[in-house]
């Protein structure tokens, strides 16, 4: 019992390490319901227990062997994804402005004026009921790369396998738990801000995307280079 209720606590924590609440930011910065940011996370944690369990059926009941030499590859594909995902949370942005150029005539002169737009479709009320399958693939790239440090240091400790696979139950929950309440963090400015300060609800979204971008960069330097 001490075992799992310390997985579950570990699952917690393991939620809100900077890299995993960079990349979930990225979609979080796109909503403005609560509901749907909560969810959002709730889907990162889906997808991340998805792959501990995977990985850990093959480490406990084939004894299949994580070499310590391949984590920091694992690193490193979470840090491309990172920056994948600050990119794109940055082109979005971008496009959330579309554009016009006007051209009239006034007094016999003719006149230019630019303008921009929001070109951003209404968020549905019914969005948060949607399915998240970008969400679930994130927490699945992170699950690949936690699962080394998570089989290599905890799980062969555990002797026997169905308490080791509960084990990896129990934490995958925690992380659930945690990033959701993350995300419900994260959602709060986003929501309080949406519709009455559009400036500052646009520069979160940035700052989501270049600390994402940022970070990633940071990873895949420190895992593959340093």
């Amino acid at each position: 019992m001490s075992i799992l209720i310390f997985g579950f606590l570990l699952g917690l924590k393991h939620a809100v390490e900077a890299d995993h609440l960079a990349a979930v930011s990225t979609i979080v910065a796109e909503r403005k319901n609560l509901l749907s940011s909560t969810i959002i996370g709730g889907f990162w944690g889906v997808g991340h227990t998805i792959t501990l369990l995977i990985v850990g059926a093959l480490v406990i009941f084939l004894k299949v062997q994580i070499s310590e030499s391949l984590e920091p590859k694992l690193e490193a594909v979470v840090g491309l994804m990172l920056v994948v995902l600050g990119l794109n949370a940055l082109r979005k942005l971008w496009q959330k402005q579309e554009i016009h150029v006007h051209t009239h005539e006034h007094e016999g002169h003719k006149h230019t004026h630019i303008h921009t737009h929001e070109n951003e479709k209404k968020e549905e009320t019914h969005h948060f009921m949607r399915f998240s399958p970008r969400s679930i693939l994130i927490g699945m790239v992170h699950g690949v790369a936690g699962s080394a440090a998570l089989m290599l240091l905890i799980v062969p400790t555990i002797s026997s396998p169905t308490i080791a696979m509960l084990y990896i139950l129990i934490f995958g929950i925690g992380s659930i738990g945690g990033m959701m309440i993350m995300s419900l963090l994260m959602g709060l400015p986003l929501h309080f801000t949406a519709g009455k300060f559009d400036i500052l609800n646009k520069g979160i979204l940035g700052l989501a995307g270049i600390f994402s971008f940022c970070l990633g960069i940071f990873i895949v330097y420190d895992q593959l280079f340093s």
